[in-house]
C-alpha cells in the first residue's frame, strides 16, 4: 500500500478512538462548570494526574508497541503474541504500583496547586477513588498498544467507544441521580464513579475479546506472567519513555503551580468585580477550560503518530529502511494541515468555546485571550507528537527524553514565568512558554527522526 494511504488507513481508527476520549473529558469538565470553579479545578487536577499515569504505563505500552511490531514485521506471529499476553501481567503491576504512589500523594498534589477548603477535599478523594480505576486502564492500554503494534488500529477503537460512552453516560448518572432506580445523586463525586465504573468495563472487554481468539492477538493464560527475558525488553524501551513521561509532567505540574498563583487580567478582574488580585482559583479553572478544548489537537497528533509508530516498527521488522524513514514525515505533514484547522478554530471562536465550556463569567473572560494565545501552538505541537512517538516505535526512547528535558526546563518554564510573571502578563504570557517548548520539539524532533541513525536500535 502506497504510504500516504497507510499511514491514513492505520491513523483513522486511532483518531475515532482519540475523539470519544476527548469527548469524555470535555464533558467531564463540562459537567463540573455546572457545579462551579471548585470542582472544575479539582478535576482539572485529576486529569493531570491520570496523565501522569499513561506516562508511566508507558514503560509497559511503548515497549510493547516496539517489540510486538518489529515481531509481527518479520512474521514472528508466535514471538509477538507472546510478548502481547505478558505485557498485559506487566500492566497491572504497573497499575497496583502507581495506586499505591497516588493514594499517599493526593493530598500533596492538592496543596501544590494551592487549592483549599472545598476543592481539596474534592481533588484528593478524587484522585483516589481516580487511581483505583488506574489499575485496569494500565492493562487496558498494555493490550491495546499491543495491538496496534500487530497493525490491529480497529479494536481498541470498538472498545474505547463503548468504554467511553459509558463513562460519559455513568458519570452524569452518578452526579445528579436516577430517582427510580434509587441512585443518589454524588455531586462531584460521581464523575470519578462514572470513570472507574467505564475503566472497569474497557478492561474486561479487552481480555473477553482476546479470549474471543477473533483479534490477531489471543489471550493464552499460560504466557500472562512476565518472564524475565520479556520484562527486560520491554524496560530497555521503555523505562526511558517513563523518564521522558515523569520529567514532563514534573514540569507540567510546576508549570501548574505557577499559572495557579497567577493574577487575573484586567477583563477577569473586572467580571467577577475582584480587580487583578491573585486569581488562584479562577485562574487554575480558566486554563483548564482553555487546555481542555486544546486537547483536540493532541487527537489527530496520538493518532497520526501511532500510525507512524507501527509502519516504523513493521518495516523495521521487514527491512525496509526506507519506508521506515519516510513514514515519520509523511505523517507530520498530513497531521500539521489540521493542526492549522484548529489554530483557525481557536483564534476565531475562542470567545463561544469557552462559554460552552463554563458558566463562571471570570473564567470565561480569562480563558478566551488564553486560548487564542494557544492557537499560535497547534501546528509545531502536532509535530512535537509525531515524530517523537515515531521515533519510539523504533525503540528510540532517549533522545525524546532530551528533547523533553530541554524543551521544558530550558525553554518552557523560564518564558512562562517571564511573560506571565515578570510582564505581568497573565495567562496567555505563561503560553509563551508552551510555544517555546513544542516549537523547539517540533523542529528538533523532525531533525533527529532524518538523521539520528535512530533505525539501527535493537529491541
Amino acid at each position: 500500500m502506497p504510504l500516504h494511504a497507510a499511514v491514513l488507513t492505520l491513523a483513522w481508527p486511532v483518531l475515532g478512538e482519540q475523539i470519544l476520549g476527548f469527548g469524555v473529558g470535555l464533558f467531564d469538565t463540562w459537567l463540573s462548570g455546572r457545579i462551579g470553579s471548585g470542582a472544575t479545578a479539582a478535576v482539572g487536577l485529576a486529569a493531570y494526574v491520570a496523565w501522569l499515569a499513561t506516562m508511566l504505563f508507558g514503560v509497559v505500552s511503548v515497549g510493547a508497541t516496539a517489540i510486538v511490531a518489529r515481531h509481527w514485521g518479520a512474521g514472528e506471529t508466535g514471538a509477538a503474541n507472546a510478548v502481547a499476553n505478558r505485557v498485559l501481567g506487566l500492566g497491572l503491576i504497573a497499575g497496583g504500583l502507581y495506586y499505591a504512589l497516588v493514594w499517599s500523594l493526593a493530598p500533596t498534589f492538592a496543596a501544590g496547586l494551592r487549592l483549599e477548603g472545598e476543592a481539596f477535599d474534592i481533588a484528593v478523594r478524587y484522585l483516589r477513588i481516580d487511581g483505583l480505576g488506574q489499575i485496569v486502564t494500565a492493562m487496558s492500554l498494555a493490550g491495546f498498544a499491543a495491538l496496534r503494534g500487530a497493525g490491529d488500529m480497529t479494536t481498541p477503537l470498538l472498545i474505547g467507544a463503548a468504554m467511553n460512552l459509558l463513562n460519559a453516560a455513568s458519570s452524569w448518572a452518578f452526579v445528579y441521580g436516577i430517582e427510580a432506580v434509587g441512585l443518589p445523586a454524588c455531586g462531584a463525586n460521581g464523575i470519578v464513579y462514572g470513570t472507574v465504573a467505564a475503566r472497569t468495563f474497557g478492561g474486561l472487554a479487552l481480555l473477553a475479546t482476546f479470549a474471543s481468539g477473533r483479534t490477531r492477538l489471543r489471550l493464552l493464560a499460560a504466557e500472562l506472567l512476565p518472564d524475565r527475558a520479556t520484562t527486560a525488553r520491554v524496560l530497555k524501551i521503555g523505562l526511558p519513555a517513563a523518564v521522558d513521561g515523569a520529567i514532563r509532567w514534573a514540569g507540567h505540574f510546576v508549570f501548574l503551580a505557577l499559572i495557579a498563583g497567577l493574577p487575573l487580567t484586567a477583563a477577569a478582574g473586572t467580571g467577577s468585580g475582584s480587580g487583578t488580585e491573585d486569581g488562584g482559583e479562577t485562574t487554575f479553572a480558566a486554563h483548564i477550560v482553555a487546555v481542555r478544548l486544546e486537547a483536540i489537537t493532541y487527537l489527530p497528533s496520538v493518532a497520526w503518530g501511532a500510525a507512524a509508530a507501527t509502519i516504523v516498527g513493521q518495516s523495521l521488522g521487514a527491512k525496509r529502511l526506507r519506508r521506515a524513514k519516510a513514514v515519520g514525515h509523511v505523517a507530520a505533514g498530513q497531521c500539521a494541515a489540521l493542526g492549522a484547522l484548529i489554530s483557525a478554530l481557536f483564534l476565531l471562536a475562542a470567545e463561544p468555546l469557552v462559554a460552552f465550556m463554563h458558566l463562571d463569567p471570570a473564567v470565561r473572560a480569562e480563558a478566551a485571550p488564553a486560548l487564542r494565545t494557544l492557537g499560535l501552538c497547534q501546528i509545531p505541537l502536532t509535530g512535537s507528537i509525531v515524530y517523537v512517538t515515531a521515533l519510539r516505535g523504533a525503540g528510540e526512547t532517549r533522545a525524546p527524553l532530551l528533547l523533553t528535558l530541554a524543551g521544558m526546563y530550558g525553554l518552557r518554564l523560564p518564558l512562562a514565568w517571564l511573560g506571565g510573571v515578570w510582564l505581568g502578563w497573565g495567562l496567555p504570557g505563561a503560553y509563551l512558554g508552551m510555544f517555546g517548548d513544542v516549537l523547539f520539539r517540533a523542529t528538533a524532533g523532525g531533525i533527529w527522526f532524518r538523521v539520528g541513525g535512530w533505525w539501527r536500535k535493537e529491541v
